[in-house]
């Protein structure tokens, strides 16, 4: 699909993207390169964010899409929607660190919310989110998301989601309604 001058153009990803979304992921979320950006957990959580099975598992899941994001020709943002009956699941949302908080990660919300809406007919969108990642959680509130109190553990010990550095990890269950 060609970007245009405008903005970004969306479409569902592709085996060939899975190490483009990898690294992006993992740019993002982990390491040093995370730390250009405002939504790394380089302090709460070490190793691998994702891997190419798990994105190749949300790219091939009948009931999920891998929407990715370019702008001029370059894969920049990618989020993963997942339909679950009444609702939909938004998750593996990333950002390229150079372009977070230029206005990407809102758009990309919206096309998603939108996207959901009209392929599924879904009433919500739910995501998880850990609990204590506040500023990630007052920006989804910014964009209609509302705390539910609904947690769920964090996989200590499962490598696959990293390596903790803290003790009091788990998962919040954020929901918008989509009307």
């Amino acid at each position: 699909m060609a970007t245009t001058a405008t903005g970004p153009t969306f479409r569902d990803a592709a085996d060939a993207d899975v190490d483009e979304l990898v690294a992006l992921i993992e740019s993002a979320y982990r390491g040093e390169s995370s730390r250009a950006g405002w939504t790394t957990e380089a302090d709460i959580l070490q190793g691998q964010r994702t891997d190419p099975e798990g994105v190749r598992e949300v790219i091939k899941s009948p009931d999920s899409r891998l929407l990715t994001v370019e702008l001029d020709g370059r894969i920049v943002a990618c989020c993963q929607l997942e339909h679950r009956g009444d609702h939909a699941y938004f998750g593996m949302f990333a950002v390229s660190p150079a372009l977070q908080g230029a206005g990407l990660g809102r758009t990309v919300i919206a096309e998603a919310e939108r996207q959901a809406r009209e392929m599924w007919g879904v009433t919500e969108m739910h995501m998880t989110v850990i609990s204590v990642r506040e500023e990630l959680i007052a920006w989804y509130e910014r964009r209609g998301y509302r705390r539910t109190g609904r947690m769920t553990p964090f996989p200590y010990g499962d490598e696959r989601f990293g390596i903790p550095q803290r003790a009091d990890l788990r998962f919040e269950l954020l929901v918008k309604p989509l009307v």
